[in-house]
């Protein structure tokens, strides 16, 4: 499965714990700011440890299934 994933950009704090868990679906731009390069690059677990791994809770997960958030809980 892949996540809808949204980064909260005005939140991020350019830590780059997403980059080191899902390098193949985060990067940071110019701006030391989070970006979805490929939102399938990496497997569900790795995106998942990726946001929650955030320090601010940037990244919002999204099941597309059932469009309910995976991350953060509610």
């Amino acid at each position: 499965m892949s996540y809808q994933i949204k980064v909260l950009r005005d939140v991020c704090i350019g830590a780059g714990t997403c980059v080191a868990e899902a390098p193949n679906t985060f990067d940071l731009d110019d701006g030391d700011i989070a970006i979805v390069i490929d939102p399938a690059g990496d497997d569900a677990a790795s995106v998942l440890a990726a946001a929650q791994g955030c320090p601010v809770d940037a990244i919002v997960l999204i099941d597309p299934t059932t469009g309910q958030r995976v991350w953060p809980e509610n």
